[in-house]
């Protein structure tokens, strides 16, 4: 099994290039069932998760390929496809379950595994079974499978007006695919805002689809016949970018990341020059990021709590904390959106730091040094907090079961090297 190790103290200047988005990418795979013509994505990030979705794709009969050197993909799933997608092919992601609105809304069926992936808490997928249900599908689960088909004498979906209990970033993206080719117009209400949201909206636009107010909580899809083939760029990683920022501002340094999108990253820029980091805007070029060394000197700990976005993204609250870590002063971190995501506070424990928890609450109180020590991944986003504090961590920091870290960066030991860091895998 792979491990980190990392050296800390140094600090990062250069630039680092940011991959295609983990969560747009893996609906963006799955949009091509919609349509018999090729699709093809470039900006495709080399990941752990996108490389099981095109294995799931290969085995449903989708025709994938990959070329050039932006991580370019194009997907041709025209007849026959196989509409299942079975539990040895997607028991470690849960983005699975996005293969079942296009499946269904395409060819009227679907056999789909009740997903896995990380263990941070209940991710319930009856908001994806009781919104397809009001699409006119009939689903039963059995025997871990969900089960969906069109009722006798149908032959599409049926529009229809969705309301979930709670925001679903991934119930939004499944019911925004299958209505594309639904009967009628059907109306999402409480959808997700995430920027993944409208980038695979503008992907289904350039297929025919008919689609308004995507990036609002009220998206208006009017169903058409058919789909044809496109060309998408996928969008730059908010998180990973995110991440980035972070890791420049707990060693200090100056960096630009390229493709990153400053308006994808308010809630985490806000909170960043909260702290004392000075981050800059470049438009098309990027985000650029400076922070002072040491740490402690002047990064101030900040409070926050986790929400839909365009709220605090729960996906930087583990990067967050390893800063807080190492900041002057008291802060609390109020998780909102998964029961079980601090599990990275023992392992920066390991490292020094001074946490407690409280049910959703962490309190951290900010130490000057951290300390190098071995410490164990739990989850992708509690890899990359690790990642942070053992860059800054005094002596030697081992990071073991990164395989969680690969399931949603694109070659991160990599770029931090190439900016400055003392970080090698070790198989």
């Amino acid at each position: 099994m792979d491990k980190l190790i990392i050296r800390g103290g140094r600090q990062l200047h250069g630039e680092v290039l940011i991959s295609g988005a983990k969560n747009a990418a893996l609906p963006e795979l799955c949009a091509a069932l919609l349509t018999a013509e090729p699709v093809t994505l470039t900006n495709v990030p080399r990941l752990q998760d996108v490389a099981t979705m095109r294995r799931l794709l290969d085995n449903m009969g989708v025709k994938t390929q990959t070329h050039g050197e932006r991580g370019g993909m194009t997907l041709h799933a025209a007849n026959p496809i196989t509409p299942e997608a079975p539990y040895e092919l997607v028991k470690t992601m849960r983005a699975s379950v996005l293969a079942l609105g296009p499946l269904l809304a395409r060819f009227g069926e679907a056999t789909v595994s009740l997903p896995g992936g990380c263990a941070i808490g209940s991710r319930p997928v009856d908001q994806h079974i009781k919104g397809l249900q009001a699409m006119g599908a009939e689903i039963t689960v059995e025997h871990g499978y969900m089960i969906a088909k069109l009722p006798s004498g149908r032959t599409r979906l049926k529009g229809a007006r969705i309301t979930t209990d709670m925001v679903t970033v991934t119930g939004t993206e499944n019911f925004l695919m299958a209505a594309t080719l639904a009967e009628g117009e059907t109306i999402l209400e409480n959808a997700a805002q995430e920027p993944e949201i409208p980038d695979l909206a503008e992907m289904l636009i350039k297929m025919g689809a008919k689609i308004e107010g995507h990036g609002t909580r009220r998206i208006r899809i009017q169903g058409v016949e058919a789909l044809h083939g496109c060309e998408h760029a996928v969008v730059a990683d908010r998180i990973e970018a995110g991440t980035f920022l972070c890791a420049v501002a707990a060693t200090g340094g100056d960096v630009v990341l390229r493709h990153a999108r400053a308006d994808h990253l308010d809630a985490v820029i806000d909170k960043l020059l909260e702290a004392g980091v000075n981050v800059t805007d470049l438009g098309k070029d990027g985000v650029r990021v400076q922070a002072a060394s040491p740490a402690y000197d002047y990064l101030q700990a900040m409070s926050f709590r986790t929400t839909e976005y365009p709220g605090f993204p729960t996906d930087m609250q583990a990067q967050f904390m390893a800063l807080n870590c190492i900041a002057q002063g008291t802060s609390k971190v109020t998780e909102t959106i998964f029961e079980n995501r601090f599990m990275h506070v023992n392992e920066l424990v390991r490292l020094g730091a001074h946490i407690q928890i409280d049910g959703k609450v962490a309190v951290i109180e900010g130490v000057r040094a951290l300390s190098g020590a071995t410490v164990m991944a739990t989850d992708l986003r509690a890899s990359a907090s690790l990642v942070i504090a053992g860059l800054v961590a005094e002596g030697e920091t081992v990071v073991d079961r990164i395989y969680h870290l690969d399931r949603g960066y694109d070659q991160m030991e990599a770029k931090l090297r190439g900016i400055g860091a003392d970080i090698e895998r070790i198989k």
